[in-house]
């Protein structure tokens, strides 16, 4: 994958504004150094995850038309995997998901940190904070601690493992990592999401949330460097999100002696359509923003309809969020990292004067991160 990378250590500071409150022009913003992303070595083409599931659960797809296209609906060709596609055909408990999360999860992040850091001039050594984000697997200690001796980082980091935000994790660890580097001015923070959310694949669930998240998930990695007073990427203008109240059932995870279960509602398009433009309009005000003020926003694609659902809800032409459906043809719904993936074609596409990330994750949360192209 690409990185991404634009530093300049003698461009002036400038300042934040914090949760809506006047600005202070003591603190300096944080800003986005590099951008870094990376996938597993195994590739699973569509048509193939497809014929196996029809093979495998039969009944469910003649008994149900919805069900019959999903795979064909999802506008996706391939994803990438932490196995090849023949290792999930087999049935697989806590122990053989865990160790290929740690494999797997481990290796990617040392991949995607370390083309981060080079891509922003520095190195791990130099590294004062890192914020881990993953919702696909379970790690104590988390993977940040496990791979810190081949990482070469000092015994001294500051280590925020995060779990739980899913697909709003690659945002709203972003947000996070940009709230340490600005409270500690000059200092170097590291933001690394890795999903392995394939390892959620069940035989022994028959059912439309286990298939339709079949349908769409893939593996994958990114990392960000932030820092302030240097001129880098893009300046971190705010953050913030959303709770729906009486939520909690539209995603999620059920765990339970094999694995994790999908939790998974089939109306989060609509959702999306009616909900998530009035909660994004409340984020960016409080930042002294308007959705008129944005010009790019990148968003999560769940889905091919949760994408064209974003469009209308903005109101914006349909196929504006081509990176959108491009990301998700060639990689799938990789969770949080699937963002990042979206945002690195923006910056090489060249940056408008703003961007705003948005992603929706368990809770049921909507997360927004807002960003100035530096000068």
């Amino acid at each position: 994958m690409r990185l991404i990378s634009d530093s300049d250590p003698s461009a002036p500071n400038t300042y934040a504004t914090t949760r809506g409150a006047p600005r202070d022009e003591r603190v300096p913003r944080a800003r986005l150094i590099s951008l870094a992303t990376a996938v597993p070595e195994h590739v699973l083409m569509q048509s193939d995850v497809a014929t196996e599931m029809h093979r495998f659960f039969a009944e469910i797809f003649s008994n149900s038309e919805t069900m019959a296209g999903i795979f064909a609906s999802t506008g996706i060709r391939q994803r990438h995997a932490a196995r090849p596609l023949d290792w999930y055909l087999e049935p697989r408990g806590w122990p053989e998901r865990t160790a290929v999360y740690m494999e797997t999860g481990c290796a990617l992040f040392i991949e995607v940190a370390n083309r981060a850091l080079e891509a922003a001039g520095t190195k791990a050594a130099d590294v004062d904070a890192v914020v881990f984000v993953s919702t696909s697997g379970i790690a104590t200690p988390s993977i940040e601690a496990v791979v810190h001796e081949r990482m070469g980082f000092r015994p001294d980091i500051e280590r925020v493992p995060v779990f739980g935000l899913g697909c709003a994790g690659g945002v709203t660890g972003l947000a996070v990592a940009a709230r340490l580097a600005q409270a500690r001015p000059g200092s170097t923070v590291l933001m690394v999401t890795v999903e392995l959310s394939t390892l959620a694949f069940r035989l022994d669930r028959p059912d439309k949330a286990n298939l339709i998240s079949t349908a769409l998930f893939g593996d994958g990695a990114a990392a960000c460097v932030l820092r302030t007073g240097e001129n880098g990427i893009a300046e971190i203008e705010g953050a913030g999100e959303h709770l729906w109240p009486d939520t909690l059932g539209i995603m999620g995870w059920n765990i339970d002696p094999v694995g994790f279960g999908v939790v998974l509602v089939p109306d989060v398009p609509s959702f999306a359509a009616t909900n998530l433009k009035p909660a994004v309009t409340s984020i960016l005000g409080r930042i002294g923003l308007a959705p008129e003020d944005v010009g790019r926003f990148v968003c999560h694609p769940g889905g091919t309809k949760v994408v064209a659902a974003i469009e209308r809800a903005f109101g914006l032409d349909q196929g504006s969020l081509d990176h959108e459906r491009g990301i998700l043809a060639e990689f799938g719904n990789m969770s949080a990292p699937t963002v990042l993936f979206i945002f690195e074609r923006v910056i090489a596409d060249g940056l408008p004067e703003r961007s705003t990330l948005v992603s929706m994750g368990p809770g049921f949360t909507a997360s927004c991160v807002s960003l100035a192209r530096a000068a």
